[in-house]
């Protein structure tokens, strides 16, 4: 997995991308770090054991913008090598996950308001009407045993329309998303550049939109609150924070949604379990989110001093990876890790790292949990004898770096 001539590791090896569990799995027993590159980023530092990686997002000295780690910017190389303009690289480097400190505060606390645990709550009816209306398509679509694709049928308009109607994305502009992530899933650098420009200049048009015409959602709160107070949130900052939530807001989602369904799949006494006992089911998500979360690693950190990491100096300033799934699979951390345990106890809290810990903490986790919640008891309610309809082997998974999601997820009703 060496790249050429740096002797680092490259993130993007198609045997690493093939096969992450095994891939990482290695690289964390063989050294607690390692040097690694991705798309001709300069080397960086990957850790990969459970306390190692807890300590890269929660110790105040690792920051998300290099700037205050007095290094040089190495995400610029990436986004050139993925085919991002100029003109649209700064809505990408300067975003509500990738700053740090106060303005990172700042921009969180407006913000956090729609994501709290008691407004998250009161959106369980209707992230369960949507299930249901979703159900229902799926069931004529598997009419007479057909093959039905629960990605494009359930995965994916589940937190697309969750998601859009939280934020004020109009109904027919939101299959457009879903269209702009898949281009940026694919990293091919011809389609990226153009994917990104389209996305920015709709939600500009949106935020104009609803200046003209106020409504319940997130962009009219944000456009209010810099009516209130123009220091608090400038019109860039507002367009690159509402694009960071739509795009993140579903595609995480729904991979937590299409991993966790065939994972349950592949564990039927558990799943009975769980038809028996649906109270088990909030404890089943924070498993499948350890044991099959889609995010392999994080954005880089940076330290402001010298960091010593499993026995390592890291300077201040070195581009730092926290590999959230060798850390969730990292025996140190969890007996038989490597084991989906869906009644497993971890403790106070969320012991987990799939939704990443400290100030950069997932900002729609609760929603996220929810919705994988909601969509895994529903399916399996109305659909108790569903089944692949191809061997588990056959499931093709997307190979990017950084993300575990299957490509489809073909199943039959029964």
């Amino acid at each position: 997995m060496a790249a050429p001539d740096t002797g680092a590791v490259d993130l993007m090896d198609p045997a690493l991308t093939a096969d992450p569990y095994t891939g990482y799995a290695r690289l964390r027993e063989q050294a607690p770090t390692a040097t690694v590159t991705m798309m001709g980023s300069p080397p960086a530092v990957l850790v990969t054991r459970y306390d190692d990686v807890r300590t890269v997002l929660t110790d105040p000295r690792f920051v998300t913008d290099p700037a205050l780690a007095g290094g040089p910017d190495t995400r610029e190389k990436i986004m050139t090598a993925m085919g991002v303009p100029d003109d649209v690289a700064g809505y990408l480097l300067r975003t509500i996950l990738t700053v740090d400190g106060a303005e990172h505060t700042r921009l969180r606390k407006l913000v956090s308001r729609a994501f709290t645990v008691k407004r998250v709550a009161a959106l369980r009816p209707r992230v369960e009407e949507i299930t249901a209306a979703l159900l229902d398509d799926v069931a004529a679509a598997g009419a007479g045993g057909a093959p039905v694709d629960l990605v494009e049928a359930l995965a994916y308009p589940l937190p697309i329309t969750v998601i859009c109607e939280l934020v004020g994305v109009p109904v027919s502009e939101r299959a457009q998303w879903h269209e702009w992530g898949a281009v940026l899933t694919t990293m091919d650098r011809e389609r990226t550049g153009p994917a990104l420009r389209a996305a920015i200049a709709h939600v500009h048009a949106l935020v104009d939109a609803r200046r003209a015409e106020p409504a319940d959602d997130l962009v009219s709160a944000l456009i209010a609150a810099q009516d209130d107070d123009g220091d608090r949130l400038s019109d860039r900052e507002m367009v690159t924070m509402i694009f960071a939530i739509v795009m993140a807001g579903h595609e995480t989602t729904a991979h937590l949604v299409a991993n966790g369904v065939l994972a349950l799949l592949g564990a039927p006494d558990q799943l009975a379990a769980l038809r028996a006992d649906p109270a088990g089911w909030p404890g089943a998500v924070h498993e499948l989110m350890r044991a099959r979360g889609p995010v392999q690693f994080t954005q880089f950190r940076y330290p402001t001093v010298d960091v010593e990491l499993g026995g390592t100096v890291v300077p201040a300033g070195t581009p730092v990876v926290a590999g959230l799934l060798p850390a969730n699979h990292d025996p140190r951390a969890y007996d038989r890790p490597d084991e989906l345990d869906l009644a497993r106890e971890t403790g106070r809290g969320e012991g987990h790292l799939g939704f990443g810990q400290g100030a950069h903490y997932c900002l729609g986790a609760a929603l996220a949990r929810q919705e994988g919640e909601v969509a895994f008891r529903m399916l399996f309610e109305r659909f108790p004898g569903l089944r692949l309809a191809v061997p588990a082997a056959e499931v093709t998974w997307l190979p990017r770096p950084g993300f575990s999601r299957v490509a489809a997820l073909p199943v039959r009703l029964g």
